[in-house]
């Protein structure tokens, strides 16, 4: 295996993971598919399954009995460039799977499987900068077991570790670079239920911190995350959620030496759903979020900018036989510019999301 450069790596790994990312940056939203139709608006908030653990994991306390939540998002990015290497996206699958369990009327544990950062891109056809990249590929997988507890029928805290694993292999003219690494973070959430028809839910992610081990050897510190949300029953067929989330980027202001500039960054998301039926729901979200880069303007590291989501979605409840969420994203990404100083040029980035999921309490 051939040795890349200190500047070569961190070029590799910021170009790849922004290719098929799903959020500003390269933030994944799809630990579950059944907020997607909603646009993960009242992420905090819903926890009408056991993904919650993932969200809030205080909102498993609405969840009695033991509950299984099993689903897969496929993201299909588009990302062109018009230096050439045809479209570096594809489909990519994110699996996840959550078990929460009632040990007594306030006590409830939980574990989530997830993979909040998943891509694949590869640059064809006469990539005029095949210095930077090629082939790229990232594999994490995060194991969150967690707990939460009901203080009274207002109030309910959760709290969850988190041990994450990175694989890495990346490729450019000079070689392959491969690396790996796992780390620990947390992530807790406090959930108030204001009245029978509202519900306020806050949760926090730590960041977590990577060395990939590896020649050379990188740093890659992952923002943490403050979300704050909403729901409302609003009439016995509708109701409403909202989310307002911040992600502190500039943790990753640096990169094995190299100064990226980032920005923090926030979100903020709307959505609905009516109840057609008992056994029928039909749901819709609206979501924008603003990128880490600096007014906009990419490099060949991180080709991305401010993007808005619209979001479709339904639900049917088969009563003991389980749920069954279906959702669509499209995400719109302002076209961003290509930093003079590596040739110029525009980028041409969308992507659909799809997903599926499968929750049932026993």
């Amino acid at each position: 295996m051939k040795n890349m450069t200190m500047r070569t790596l961190p070029a590799l790994v910021l170009a790849a993971l922004s290719g098929t990312a799903a959020a500003a940056g390269f933030q994944a939203l799809e630990q579950n598919a059944s907020g997607l139709g909603t646009g993960y608006a009242g992420s905090a908030a819903i926890a009408d399954n056991a993904s919650t653990i993932y969200y809030n994991p205080a909102g498993m306390t609405l969840l009695p009995g033991r509950q299984i939540s099993l689903g897969v998002a496929g993201v299909g990015s588009r990302y062109e460039s018009s230096l050439g290497g045809g479209d570096a996206g594809g489909w990519v699958a994110l699996p996840n799977g959550y078990l929460s369990w009632q040990l007594n009327p306030d006590l409830f544990v939980g574990l989530g499987i997830s993979q909040p950062f998943r891509l694949e891109t590869e640059y064809t056809g006469g990539w005029v900068n095949a210095d930077y990249a090629i082939r790229s590929d990232i594999k994490t997988v995060n194991y969150n077991p967690s707990v939460a507890y009901r203080l009274n029928d207002k109030v309910s805290l959760g709290f969850g570790l988190n041990y994450q694993t990175m694989d890495t292999v990346l490729t450019d003219v000079t070689g392959r670079y491969a690396a790996d690494d796992s780390a620990w973070g947390w992530n807790a959430g406090a959930l108030f239920t204001l009245s029978p028809a509202m519900r306020v839910g806050v949760a926090y992610r730590s960041g977590i911190n990577y060395r990939l081990q590896g020649a050379p050897v990188a740093d890659m510190k992952l923002p943490d995350t403050l979300t704050l949300s909403v729901w409302q029953q609003v009439s016995d067929r509708w109701e409403a959620m909202g989310d307002l989330s911040f992600s502190r980027w500039n943790r990753l202001d640096t990169l094995a030496g190299e100064n990226l500039g980032f920005r923090n960054s926030w979100r903020l998301a709307w959505g609905a759903a009516y109840k057609y039926s008992d056994a029928w729901k039909v749901k819709f979200g609206l979501a924008y979020e603003r990128t880490p880069v600096h007014d906009g303007i990419a490099n060949l590291r991180v080709p991305d900018n401010d993007r808005f989501r619209l979001s479709l979605g339904g639900q049917w409840n088969g009563g003991n036989y389980g749920r069954v969420d279906v959702g669509y994203s499209y995400l719109f990404v302002r076209d961003p510019s290509v930093d003079a100083s590596v040739g110029g040029g525009k980028y041409d980035i969308g992507a659909h999301v799809v997903g599926a999921q499968y929750s049932v309490g026993f």
